[in-house]
């Protein structure tokens, strides 16, 4: 028997939960305070229409926003520097920098990737746990599901199956790609969507052009730096 019922149930209700060797479990016990921030965030999220209309040109509102939301609560991406010593020869072995990480905990968003990208995550849970920096990896993606919605919205190329969604994550971690590495998944269901209407989208076009602004003034900036 594993530990996904440990996951709240209004939790569970809008998320498609996975986990692999008990990872819900050591969540709550060896990293509660992790836990409860991961619970919080997933709460607080809402998959909202005008944040899907405006997403495109670099990483989406809707990765910002869940990436805004754990750095409010101490998470930070971290990148591991990694040896290998054999003998009196030392190999550099190093990992892809984890996009929230807190404690021993190690989380990835991965909304709009090509499925390969799992790979990857799952590789590197599977290396940091065996090294003891983690104690267990998380994965936040998107259910298949939400292809629907992204069809009537008229979104639906740009995302597509071989794009990551749970469908191509769980063969994955079922297969064994984490290793030994506790993992727990969490897939974005199409009860979160929310129809924020016309001034939502309005407001959210508005973000987006001034997101571009800030860029391209500090692009510019770093032209005159140069000179």
């Amino acid at each position: 028997m594993g530990t996904e019922h440990l996951v709240p149930e209004d939790v569970r209700a809008l998320y498609h939960v996975r986990e692999w060797r008990n990872a819900a479990g050591v969540l709550m016990t060896a990293c509660p305070e992790e836990w409860a921030d991961i619970l919080a965030v997933l709460r607080g999220f809402r998959l909202l229409r005008s944040e899907i209309l405006t997403a495109g040109g670099g990483l989406s509102p809707i990765s910002q926003g869940i990436n805004a939301a754990f750095a409010a609560r101490g998470w930070r991406e971290e990148k591991f520097e990694t040896r290998i010593v054999v003998g009196e020869v030392e190999y550099a072995s190093p990992t892809h920098a984890v996009d929230c990480f807190k404690g021993r905990v190690a989380l990835e968003l991965e909304w709009n990737n090509k499925d390969p990208f799992f790979d990857r995550d799952l590789n590197n849970f599977r290396l940091l746990f065996d090294l003891r920096a983690i104690d267990v990896g998380v994965i936040v993606t998107r259910a298949s599901e939400l292809q629907g919605v992204f069809d009537r919205l008229g979104k639906g190329s740009s995302y597509g199956s071989s794009t990551t969604h749970h469908a191509k994550l769980w063969p994955r971690i079922e297969g064994g790609s984490g290793g030994g590495c506790p993992v727990l998944t969490f897939a974005i269901t199409p009860g979160l969507y929310v129809d924020d209407g016309e001034e939502g989208l309005a407001a959210a076009v508005a973000r987006k052009a001034a997101r571009r602004g800030r860029r391209e003034g500090e692009l510019d900036l770093g032209d005159l730096e140069g000179e």
